[in-house]
């Protein structure tokens, strides 16, 4: 489960970067403007740009690596 990642690099980079969850069954119009087809996802937006996306479960070090 990729939750305890996020909640650790969460704390991690407080004040840096913001996590947000979403629950693509109530939000499906989200799901679809953003191309998530598969969860988890993770988008790394920069300046509310969409940079790079992160699919499936990954290990912390490699989302660390995505900054």
């Amino acid at each position: 489960m990729i939750h305890p990642v996020i909640a650790e690099l969460s704390k991690q980079y407080a004040g840096k970067l913001k996590f947000f969850k979403l629950n693509t069954d109530n939000s499906p119009s989200i799901a679809t403007q953003y191309g998530i087809r598969s969860i988890p996802t993770i988008i790394i937006f920069v300046k509310g740009e969409k940079k790079d996306a992160v699919i499936g479960a990954v290990p912390k070090s490699t989302l660390n690596s995505q900054h």
